[in-house]
């Protein structure tokens, strides 16, 4: 029998919309007397005896006094969020009422939810697993569509479902390696190692995509780095301002106006950029236009995608230059600027496949600019399932790592109970993604990044 712990018996209670003045707030209570707690402040119908999934007017009164006109909707266990009883008060956004109608709540024996404590019960109570409970945070936090259909994805158990497929089948030949074990002594073999590499190699091939998903995961979930690098003068800032259509940088004939990295965000297409306009390279004795540089320098390597900028023959052999000096697998583009005015040097360069020519100033061609950083982006996508948490990411790794201690554990000839705890670890690694494994402390760092009402 499962015995729930006393903390997730208790009601809690707390504000569901984001805190300040709106038309309505919304007062999620849920826990094992929710409802009673609630009706016991309403005036209207009997909460206790209404059907679950339904909404119901009244007041929400403390004795004779009425703190607002509120919408009670009742959720019964176990067909709710958390799966206990549960009331979401929809009253109006008064910063006021929301702390009197709490206050109201906690003198009747509710308490004050700690942060991501609904989804945390909903998890505890087997409404889906961590991997979907930490979904339900990146969905709230989603900002483009990339983001949120990733989100979603994983919220509906897409990941979930690739990571138990594979840990049912590792069970499978664990339990036959570990049935050996109580055999010892008659030198029989249950699991065929043939058919075990033969998994092993399978699971590895499934889980290598997942890891190499995760840099492309991550920038949807953050924003695609882009760095504009280029000469002084080139265009850079006017570059970013056309892209972000404001005056962000600021924009003059005067070689080094931009000393700093400047940085902001953008939507293209459902995928979120981050454009870094950056100090531009040349040598310079002043100190503080050096430190920009250097600054652009560092940019240059974190950017995922390098944008280098030029006008001429010349600043174009300067950005190769330092595109040679980039880690191989960088995605670099060259953008001619100011065909407005340079229309001969686009005619000469028109057949250089890896060169798209702009005038940032006029926008003429930007959406060709545009439309081949998304097509980047999209490039980098292995598959329909992304990995975009990095607790995810380090305990995938660490089960491709006890995977391929089998596969070498196999080649050496190592006996069953050596190959049973390598399988035995990556079952471990698989489990604390999904939650089937967990500790305490895990939760709480999951959930305590989580916002109050959650």
């Amino acid at each position: 029998m499962n015995i729930v712990p006393i903390y997730q018996q208790e009601v809690i209670c707390a504000l569901a919309t984001p805190s300040g003045v709106g038309a309505i707030g919304v007062i999620r209570v849920s826990g094992l007397g929710a409802i009673t707690i609630v009706n016991s402040v309403f005036k209207g119908k009997n909460l206790e005896r209404v059907e679950s999934h339904t909404v119901h007017f009244g007041t929400i009164t403390a004795g004779d006094e009425i703190i607002d006109e509120v919408l009670a909707t009742v959720f019964k266990t176990p067909r709710s969020f958390t799966k206990e009883d549960s009331v979401e008060i929809s009253c109006h956004g008064s910063d006021y009422i929301i702390r009197q109608i709490l206050k109201l709540l906690i003198t009747k024996g509710a308490r004050i939810a700690k942060p991501g404590e609904f989804t945390q019960r909903a998890f505890l109570n087997g409404q889906f697993d961590l991997v979907q409970a930490e979904a339900v945070a990146d969905l709230i936090a989603a900002d483009s569509q990339a983001s949120h259909k990733t989100a979603l994805n994983q919220l509906r158990g897409g990941f979930s479902k690739k990571l138990a497929s594979l840990r049912s089948e590792l069970i499978h030949f664990a339990s036959l390696i570990e049935l050996e074990l109580d055999f010892g002594e008659e030198d029989v073999e249950f699991a065929q190692r043939d058919d075990l590499r033969r998994l092993i190699e399978a699971l590895l091939e499934t889980i290598e995509p997942l890891i190499s998903s995760f840099d492309f995961g991550n920038a949807i979930k953050e924003g695609v780095p882009v760095a504009i690098i280029g000469s002084p003068n080139v265009g850079k800032s006017t570059l970013l301002n056309a892209l972000l259509n404001e005056e962000k940088a600021i924009v003059t004939a005067i070689a080094g106006t931009t000393r700093d990295v400047i940085e902001d965000t953008i939507v293209l297409d459902g995928l979120k950029f981050r454009f870094i306009d950056t100090a531009g390279i040349r040598e310079t004795t002043d100190v503080v236009e050096s430190i920009g540089i250097e600054r652009s320098k560092a940019a240059m390597d974190k950017a995922d995608i390098v944008v280098f900028l030029f006008d001429s023959v010349e600043t174009l052999a300067e950005n190769r230059a330092l595109a040679a000096l980039l880690p191989a697998g960088k995605e670099v583009l060259f953008v001619l600027n100011k065909v407005d005015i340079n229309p001969a040097l686009a005619a000469e360069l028109a057949n250089e496949s890896d060169i798209i020519s702009i005038s940032a100033h006029t926008q003429q061609n930007l959406p060709v600019l545009t439309k081949k950083l998304v097509s980047l982006v999209h490039g980098q996508a292995a598959g329909d399932t992304v990995v975009t948490n990095l607790r995810h990411y380090e305990h995938l790794i660490k089960t491709q790592g006890s995977l391929n201690d089998v596969l070498n554990g196999l080649s050496s000839g190592i006996t069953g109970d050596f190959l049973a705890q390598d399988i035995r670890l990556a079952l471990h690694h698989l489990g604390e993604i999904t939650g089937t494994i967990v500790t305490d402390d895990l939760l709480d760092n999951i959930f305590s990044k989580f916002c109050i009402g959650k």
